[in-house]
């Protein structure tokens, strides 16, 4: 995700913060100072906050390890305003599989909140009167600090299992309807309950908490997202890359200079090329960086000094599914396709999506 800090690894997944947290930090202190809370209490505010995200960053680590087992990589969890992401390459389609995933990030903040069940004395906040409570809890200092956060935790476990797709309790519920529905039907049960709760989420938002709005228009556009990701896969099964890739490319050669590369592009229609070096695939030559090189002037420059020497080859008799989904899950999107040790062609988004267009509906 772009404008995020990396910061470290844990249990081998690259852990990164978007710098809009930065934003929330700025918003908790304003409040603290619109109180009139001396430093102290904003201090103790900030740590606060960071320490909940530090179980945030646990809970999302919970769904990670649990994909892990079913062989799913998780390629990076981020940090927002709004709570974490953890980035799997894929969601099991198994709806046991998916229940187990969906279900171990609140399961990780429920261990969290019972160790802290354990050493809070609960006694010293649930027996005081109503008003006294309300002043021990006025602002977070060192007394009451595990206090906060073991019902932070609590709140994070009832928040996520609202049945708002794709949030994890909409994920637990498309799971459990996955059991009686095939998986396009149960997305779009579930889709269609989380954009309604998103909707509920907007209006309370308006009124109460302004939090509430992001989170409605990350539900409501995330189901839609996964709704029709799921559609789309479906009219993939039992296709492979042959049946989508493109056959009549153009190569470029490392030698080729990008001027001779441009003449192509302006009689052609394509935009992305294979570099061709002695019968072996060398590198991909992207618009983007071809582009790039023309704005700085690069004019007189050869193919093999702007191409991608970094890239993954694909092989004709892939599942297209596997395909469609790495070409969404990278940033660069064309893919050389081998028969073997041979070129037979390419494929990205664009190929993608003519395919189902096209020809998967005819299969479907």
């Amino acid at each position: 995700m772009k404008g995020s800090l990396n910061l470290g690894k844990l249990a081998g997944i690259r852990v990164r913060v978007h710098w809009t947290f930065m934003l929330l930090i700025l918003w908790i202190v304003f409040l603290e100072i619109s109180r009139g809370n001396e430093l102290g209490a904003i201090l103790w505010s900030v740590l606060f906050i960071c320490v909940l995200f530090g179980c945030v960053v646990l809970h999302e680590l919970g769904h990670a390890l649990t994909a892990g087992k079913f062989n799913i990589g998780t390629r990076q969890i981020t940090l927002l305003p709004i709570g974490g992401v953890a980035s799997l390459e894929a969601m099991p389609e198994d709806p046991r599989e998916e229940f187990l995933v969906a279900i171990a990030g609140p399961a990780v903040n429920v261990i969290i909140a019972l160790g802290l069940y354990l050493i809070v004395p609960m006694d010293n906040f649930l027996n005081q009167d109503p008003e006294m409570l309300e002043e021990t809890l006025s602002s977070i200092n060192s007394e009451n600090f595990l206090f906060y956060l073991f019902s932070a935790n609590v709140m994070l476990v009832l928040f996520n299992l609202i049945p708002a797709f794709p949030m994890d309790g909409g994920r637990v519920f498309r799971a459990l309807l996955s059991m009686k529905y095939d998986r396009v039907t149960a997305t779009q049960m579930a889709a269609r309950l989380g954009q309604g709760v998103a909707f509920f989420f907007f209006l309370v938002g308006l009124l109460y908490n302004p939090i509430l709005i992001l989170i409605a228009i990350f539900v409501y556009f995330g189901a839609q997202g996964e709704n029709i990701m799921v559609q789309q896969l479906a009219l993939l099964r039992d296709h492979k890359v042959r049946d989508a890739m493109m056959t009549d490319i153009t190569t470029v050669q490392p030698d080729d200079t990008l001027n001779e590369v441009v003449d192509i592009i302006l009689t052609g229609t394509e935009r992305d090329f294979v570099v061709m070096d002695n019968g072996k695939v060398s590198g991909i030559l992207y618009q983007a960086d071809l582009t790039q090189a023309f704005k700085n002037r690069n004019t007189e420059a050869k193919v093999q000094d702007v191409m991608d020497k970094e890239f993954n080859l694909v092989q004709i008799d892939d599942k297209l599914t596997e395909i469609y989904r790495k070409v969404r899950s990278n940033n660069k999107t064309f893919f050389p396709v081998m028969e073997g040790e041979n070129l037979a062609g390419a494929i990205d988004m664009n190929n993608i999506n003519e395919f189902m267009t096209f020809r998967a509906p005819l299969d479907y």
